[in-house]
């Protein structure tokens, strides 16, 4: 069952910790180094997994998962909003709610019922419109690369659905990239990561090419990336395993048999 495990994102993201810049793209070199490790990106992946599973509001499984894995480079707002027994929405714009949301591209079965499920996902935080906008396109690549939709499809979509200008390679964004933690700025570089890619591995490299600090992007990009492609390489799934907790595992494993990458919709 662990080469079948929804743990894209989770893999993008470990793979972005502690990146480094001087051969981002290079195939020789292994994804995950003895060092890497995950962050909020994963713990909060596996929240809304288990919301979805268990049928539990965003609002109190993020704070519980947030609360029970600290320390794991939650931005400062988030880090607030955790704290709060009441916590509202902020009105941010940045790309935490997209890269939480890969889950519900798995579990809808529509892709309306994404839109809506994504939308009240980030809401609880993250509720300015770009914020809303860059979860909504994450969460619907995922669903269409899941289903079958070729690239040139999911590209369509997202662009005519969005507004985002997916028109340029990694390659011409790249010399002139600095990281945007801004939804604008991040969301669709990572589509785009995912659409020059070849397999699983390739999309996270090409995430991880733009930036020193694009383990955010890689995590955006895994999700959707093995959403389209199905498998990850089996050492890889094996290193990400090994380093997350037995309660993550257990619910990314309950998550995978309840919503299987082969199911389409």
């Amino acid at each position: 069952m662990e080469g079948k495990l929804i743990i894209g994102a989770v893999a993008g993201d470990m793979a972005g910790y502690n990146h480094s810049c001087e051969k981002p793209e290079s195939s020789g070199s292994p994804l995950l180094s003895k060092k890497s490790d995950y962050t909020c990106d994963s713990v909060l992946t596996v929240a809304v997994m288990d919301s979805l599973l268990n049928g539990r509001e965003y609002t109190s499984t993020l704070q519980f998962y947030g609360r029970s894995y600290p320390g794991r480079g939650y931005g400062t707002a988030f880090s607030r909003w955790l704290s709060r027994d009441y916590p509202k929405p902020y009105s941010s714009w940045n790309n935490g709610a997209a890269v939480r949301v890969s889950p519900i591209g798995y579990a809808c079965r529509t892709l309306n019922e994404v839109l809506d499920e994504a939308r009240s996902c980030a809401e609880v935080s993250h509720n300015h419109p770009d914020g809303i906008k860059g979860a909504q396109a994450a969460a619907a690549a995922v669903f269409l690369a899941k289903n079958g939709r070729n690239k040139t499809e999911i590209r369509d979509y997202i662009e005519s659905t969005f507004g985002y200008n997916l028109s340029k390679s990694i390659e011409e964004i790249r010399p002139g990239y600095f990281y945007d933690q801004s939804s604008e700025g991040s969301v669709p570089e990572a589509i785009i990561a995912f659409l020059d890619s070849e397999d699983f591995e390739s999309a996270i490299r090409l995430a991880l090419s733009l930036s020193c600090k694009s383990g955010s992007i890689a995590s955006i990009t895994g999700g959707i990336a093995q959403a389209y492609y199905k498998e990850l390489p089996d050492q890889l799934t094996r290193e990400v395993v090994s380093r997350i907790s037995p309660e993550m595992y257990e619910t990314i494993y309950e998550f995978s048999n309840a919503y299987p990458l082969s199911l389409f919709h």
